[in-house]
């Protein structure tokens, strides 16, 4: 293997040419409800193909599959989720299209931070980490500097988002 704690593969590629009307458009509240509406569908494309395809792919959005341990149930929970690199490590912000509450798979980390990512039709052993100040600050960053969409989802909501770091085991 590389030096490379994570595969740094990506379906499709950057358009800059789209990400503007895209990210107006997700943006809206009309736009977050019809992709919520989306992402079963693309949940499916990503298990089925293991993390090598998603519905954003051709537009370059850096998907993964996010394996954790449900903090009540006990039972494996896979979520699809934007995420941003950053040396070894990957982040991943749970901004719940800017909704009220927290999303479950948060919750697990918390609970368990053991998990594990689908990447490329790779599944990689992780450790989470909540991050906080400035360290978490930055990381948001990374986010809001790919789309403006997470600086929207914040003022959507009362709640601080949680940002989480990422390291292979």
């Amino acid at each position: 293997m590389s030096d490379e704690a994570f595969p740094d593969v990506r379906w499709g590629r950057d358009r800059p040419w789209l990400n503007k009307p895209i990210t107006a458009f997700t943006s809206s509240r009309t736009g977050s409800w019809i992709f919520r509406k989306l992402v079963p569908y693309d949940h499916k494309l990503l298990v089925r193909s293991r993390g090598r395809y998603t519905i954003l792919g051709p537009v370059g959005v850096p998907l993964l599959l996010l394996h954790t341990v449900g903090a009540k149930s006990g039972e494996r929970r896979t979520n699809p989720l934007t995420y941003m690199r950053s040396g070894n490590r990957i982040f991943l912000v749970g901004s719940n299209f800017g909704q009220e509450k927290h999303p479950a798979w948060s919750w697990n980390l918390l609970a368990n931070p053991d998990a594990s990512v689908s990447i490329g039709g790779a599944e990689i052993p992780v450790t989470a980490t909540q991050l906080h100040g400035d360290e978490r600050d930055r990381a948001f960053a990374m986010f809001v500097d790919f789309t403006k969409t997470y600086e929207n989802y914040t003022g959507r909501t009362d709640r601080d988002l949680r940002v989480f770091a990422l390291d292979r085991r």
